[in-house]
């Protein structure tokens, strides 16, 4: 049975100004957008999102570093970090974002849809209790995983951070819980220089934190390779209630930051590997939200093709992994640093 896949799109999100020479810019999603009403004119669940209330956002931020945010709007452009600028209207396409996955979620909750796609911006997975960063203002997936503990009592969620930049921010807010296990793949010789493999979590989240540092050399076999042996049996060990992925497009071969090697394909079958894997623990809801990706091209390609995996899911396609030397040493490291936590069968 087909899948039923939601995403969530509005054009107030274009409204956060960063000026013409930032990467993070309004053209990022306009080019998302015109291929979504080229390629997939129906068959696709539009949600729109909504403003939450501000006690939502304290489910992660401070009040004052909320009401820092929405003093933004009092002036034409200002900046809440060195390298993220804002603009009058950049509160709200940030408070949109929060909006627009906490809204996806509950139409996954129920029942509405199988899978959903939060097409949205700024990205979110850099942003702290009290600061902004990274291009991110507020922890959109942060504060989504905590209003689903809270909101929908789900027990185990999984958060998958493809983006090839290291979500600190998110690793920062469950980092001593169980409830919440966080899986990044990332570059360490960009910002922001964390996710070492040795931080894996500390209390109760001691190995819930799965951090592996990525050569740039990786090839697309590879990554599916690293994906394929490190997801499975933390998938079928946890048992997820819920998924939520942090999806960064910035490691294709042609992003302006990125640096790394993957191509569009990676993508496409790195998300029918996931529907393979959810297919085995009784099919829990997925929650994708856009993060980083700063070539327009690139990004829409790797959207469309991840769309197009969801959409068409054909789930019991061969996954084209490649084991080389590189990535086996990779998978080797992941287990025996993880293998005395006990948490995901390693």
């Amino acid at each position: 049975m087909p899948l039923k896949v939601a995403i969530i799109r509005d054009a107030r999100y274009q409204m956060h100004q960063t000026g013409n020479s930032h990467p993070e810019h309004p053209r990022r999603l306009a080019s998302v957008y015109r291929m979504l009403d080229a390629d997939f004119p129906e068959g696709l669940i539009s949600v729109e999102p909504v403003p939450v209330p501000l006690e939502y956002l304290e489910l992660v931020h401070t009040p004052a570093y909320i009401e820092k945010v929405l003093k933004t709007a009092d002036h034409d452009f200002t900046s809440l970090a060195p390298d993220t600028p804002a603009s009058s209207k950049s509160y709200l396409s940030a408070w949109l974002a929060v909006g627009g996955c906490m809204k996806g979620l509950d139409c996954l909750i129920s029942g509405a849809c199988d899978v959903c796609f939060a097409l949205v911006r700024p990205p979110g997975h850099h942003a702290l209790p009290d600061r902004a960063g990274g291009f991110c203002i507020f922890n959109n997936l942060g504060i989504t995983a905590r209003y689903a503990i809270k909101q929908h009592r789900i027990r185990r969620i999984l958060v998958i951070d493809w983006d090839i930049h290291h979500g600190n921010g998110i690793q920062q807010l469950f980092y001593n819980k169980k409830n919440v296990l966080y899986f990044s793949t990332h570059d360490m010789l960009l910002y922001p220089y964390t996710g070492d493999w040795d931080e894996t979590g500390k209390d109760s989240g001691k190995g819930y934190t799965i951090n592996i540092p990525l050569p740039r050399e990786i090839k697309d076999a590879e990554f599916l390779y690293l994906y394929q042996k490190i997801l499975d049996p933390v998938i079928r060990q946890y048992r997820p209630e819920l998924i939520l992925v942090a999806a960064g497009f910035d490691a294709h071969r042609d992003d302006l930051i990125g640096r790394s090697r993957l191509t569009e394909k990676a993508f496409r079958w790195l998300t029918l590997l996931l529907l393979n894997l959810r297919d085995r623990i009784n099919h829990p809801p997925i929650l994708l939200s856009l993060e980083g990706g700063y070539n327009p091209k690139s990004l829409t390609i790797c959207v469309k093709e991840v769309l197009q995996a969801l959409t068409e899911a054909e789930t019991n396609q061969e996954i084209p992994a490649e084991k080389t030397l590189r990535v086996s040493k990779l998978v080797e490291k992941t287990f025996k640093i993880h293998s005395k936590y006990g948490v995901w069968g390693c």
